[in-house]
């Protein structure tokens, strides 16, 4: 035999439910508000690079941020210097527009850091590239700085 609980047992356990799963609803909405800032510099970062502005490109980064670019499953390490000239001879060099724009945004965050996996689609020509960059982010006075950068092709 199932033992029955009280009928208000029973409304109090429906009012618990329901009062969590609305607050769950309400923080993930909170979530997104919260981030606002670290997805608008997120965006403004990849916007920089398409619209071929390396300084405004290259101020997204702190000045002792590393890079690093994941092949085939090995590390290949930068400095933010050669990481940029690299990104600058990219465009200097190539014979198509190249625009790179973020597709997904995952943040984690607090008021001092925050890490980002962001998906993003490279478009050259008639090439497309998909990968996912890894940001480590740091607020700085001035607003948010990546420390990290660690990417990858599909």
């Amino acid at each position: 035999m199932t033992p029955r609980f009280p009928l208000s047992l029973r409304l109090l356990f429906v009012i618990l439910v329901s009062s969590f799963l609305v607050s769950c609803g309400q923080q993930a909405g909170q979530t997104r508000a919260e981030d606002k800032d670290v997805r608008e510099f997120l965006t403004h970062y990849f916007s920089t690079w398409s619209a071929k502005d390396m300084d405004g490109y290259g101020a997204c980064f702190h000045e002792q941020a590393r890079i690093v670019f994941v092949h085939q499953g090995m590390p290949q390490s930068q400095g933010l210097t050669d990481f940029l000239h690299g990104q600058k001879l990219s465009h200097a060099t190539t014979t198509v527009a190249m625009t790179e724009v973020p597709t997904e945004m995952k943040i984690l965050r607090d008021d001092r850091t925050a890490q980002a996996s962001v998906r993003w689609k490279l478009t050259k020509g008639t090439s497309v590239t998909l990968g996912t960059d890894c940001f480590t982010l740091i607020k700085a006075p001035t607003g948010w700085k990546i420390m990290s950068l660690v990417f990858y092709n599909d």
